[in-house]
């Protein structure tokens, strides 16, 4: 396999398209992902088929899956996919932090990005700045893609591939409305979200309750549904403050040695910022 590739007449870019394909399992989803035509993002792929001198991929009802051809080349094409990628990062940045991208869960967007991206922008005003949010799933899977530079998540990072250049101490707390016995509904953000895991596990597993859970994309909806008595949530107390809960609520605070879920400012260890002790000073 590792022959056909070098012997074979395609560049990088036709590997990244390929490797985006098989992730999506479909062509069309895929060229939305890449902002291509999904003409383009198929004659790509042809070429890449051509090129090797056999097919990748099955057309199926709902798009498309390897061949075994696919799956022995998907690993070799992650790999170098990867490698370019950071190659050319690395060389765009070879001197400066002239570009840094951020990625963060909603939960530390909400709470303290605003003064922490202002505060970079005053340090390093030559870098510039951008920001993706979504969960700690997510958000891990874009670091680990080499698609974010640094990245806040829930909880401490699984990966041996990521080091923590910050923490942040968080207080898990249950929030239920004050005057009311709330149905065993457990109300969190949607699936990816650590404190979603984390609160689903604690409800079921030490405290033994059955549950409905109802998943938003929200935390403010989040706190107006507790307090609104359909439910309860399990959530930092950094969140409940943020939105002016606090007096609202029953508050409940969970002991570390069960809830200890740091915020996290971590990056890949292979792709450190350039700004690296800037970001380990760094007081939160």
């Amino acid at each position: 396999m590792i022959n056909d590739i070098r012997n074979s007449d395609m560049d990088s870019s036709l590997l990244k398209v390929f490797v985006e394909v098989a992730r999506e399992n479909s062509i069309t989803k895929a060229a939305t992902k890449l902002k291509f035509a999904q003409s383009n993002v198929t004659s790509r792929i042809k070429q890449l088929e051509k090129s090797l001198g056999f097919a990748l991929f099955h057309r199926v009802p709902k798009g498309v899956i390897l061949s075994k051809e696919g799956e022995k080349l998907y690993p070799y094409a992650v790999e170098i996919v990867k490698k370019v990628e950071l190659a050319t990062f690395s060389m765009k940045n070879i001197n400066n932090q002239e570009h840094l991208i951020i990625g963060s869960t909603e939960s530390n967007a909400t709470t303290r990005i605003i003064p922490f991206l202002q505060q970079l922008h005053g340090d390093f005003p030559n870098t510039s700045l951008e920001l993706i949010t979504n969960t700690t799933r997510e958000i891990t899977k874009e670091l680990l893609d080499y698609k974010v530079d640094i990245a806040f998540i829930s909880g401490i990072p699984k990966s041996s591939d990521l080091m923590i250049l910050n923490k942040i101490d968080e207080d898990i707390v249950i929030v239920e409305a004050e005057n009311a016995n709330p149905p065993n509904v457990f109300l969190s953000f949607k699936k990816g979200c650590a404190y979603n895991e984390f609160g689903q596990n604690y409800l079921k597993n030490i405290l033994q309750e059955d549950f409905k859970t109802l998943e938003f994309g929200n935390y403010e909806i989040i706190l107006g549904c507790v307090k609104a008595g359909m439910g309860k949530s399990i959530l930092p107390m950094s969140i409940v403050k943020k939105h002016k809960y606090e007096n609202d609520l029953k508050i409940t605070a969970l002991p570390k040695e069960l809830a200890n879920m740091p915020t996290c400012l971590v990056c890949r260890k292979d792709n450190m910022p350039k700004i690296e002790e800037y970001l380990k000073d760094y007081i939160f």
